[in-house]
């Protein structure tokens, strides 16, 4: 979800830069993201039933072309993806498709001979693929646009008038997931700071892990099954400030231009994938004087034998002071 939201900046500069009509292929849930984007019509591509499996992807290629388009941008370089644009090909359209890093990404995280340095940031990548196509961006130009909050948040989490914070405090994988104890703490010294918190997150198990860090604390609200996703973006929407993981909800609340505070532990900034157009200083990383092999993975998804304790060498009131000043 994080790399879907990713691609917003730059359909929006497309959009409103060129006279063209964009068609943005995803899974159906992820549509509220493209709500503010000019000339887009979102195709709801239901992987999982009507374009499952091989024949799946003939049908939605067969779906796609009746759209008469004149170009593809492979925005994901997988073997779906890889399918439907060679179809396209085939068929004489043009193709762009985009360069991952996959190389420097392996130099970047390997223990032995790391080449630790910054590689190209994901939103950069995505405004690639369609200069390749004749239609070059600078996706810095992009405005985010202000949602006023609906009748549907407000009958949730109340009127707003105090700061609000957000905090997302799970991840796809444990490498990236701030020790549970510490969140804790992060959550206690912020509740007690006179603002408003709103705990993000999703399924039963993280309902209920939210729902022990809002105990006994008024000002410390859990909307994870409480909203739909529109809504949820509509509250991210309207945060003075996020705490996530190196996650979705980090990209989500950057696409809306709030301030983002990040934690990153088996994974690191450097990959391309900082929440985009936010403050560095913002990004807090596990020390790597004492952790040196940082980053050991792209996606967090790799454990690596003396490095499951590296985020807590990030010091929970050095979160706190973080999310204090981007709040201002």
């Amino acid at each position: 979800m994080g790399d879907v939201a990713m691609t917003v900046p730059v359909l929006d500069c497309i959009a409103r830069k060129y006279d063209v009509k964009l068609t943005m292929v995803s899974r159906p849930f992820l549509k509220p993201l493209f709500s503010s984007v000019p000339n887009l019509d979102f195709f709801p591509a239901d992987f999982k039933n009507y374009y499952k499996g091989f024949f799946g992807l003939i049908r939605l290629y067969r779906d796609l072309k009746k759209r008469k388009v004149d170009a593809v941008a492979d925005l994901h370089d997988v073997i779906r993806s890889k399918v439907i644009r060679t179809l396209f090909v085939l068929g004489g359209i043009p193709v762009a498709s985009i360069d991952k890093g996959r190389t420097e990404k392996k130099a970047l995280t390997r223990m032995e001979n790391k080449e630790f340095r910054q590689l190209r940031h994901s939103v950069d990548r995505y405004a690639d693929v369609f200069k390749k196509l004749g239609f070059p961006v600078n996706p810095s130009d992009y405005r985010a646009t202000k949602l006023p909050l609906t009748e549907n948040v407000l009958s949730v989490v109340g009127q707003k008038n105090q700061k609000w914070i957000g905090i997302a405090p799970f991840a796809q994988h444990e490498g990236k997931v701030y020790p549970e104890d510490l969140m804790r703490d992060v959550i206690n010294r912020l509740a007690d700071s006179g603002h408003k918190l709103f705990l993000f997150g999703g399924g039963d198990l993280e309902k209920r892990k939210l729902q022990s860090y809002a105990e006994n604390h008024e000002s410390v609200i859990v909307v994870a099954g409480a909203l739909s996703f529109a809504d949820e973006l509509n509250l991210i929407a309207n945060l003075d400030v996020m705490l996530s993981m190196d996650s979705a909800n980090a990209h989500l609340a950057a696409i809306y231009d709030v301030p983002v505070v990040t934690l990153w532990g088996a994974t690191h900034p450097y990959a391309g994938f900082a929440p985009f157009n936010q403050n560095p200083e913002y990004m807090l990383t596990a020390d790597r004087g004492k952790y040196p092999g940082l980053p050991t993975s792209v996606y967090g998804n790799k454990k690596i034998p003396g490095y499951q304790d590296a985020m807590r060498t990030i010091d929970p009131g050095d979160v706190v002071a973080k999310v204090l000043q981007a709040i201002g």
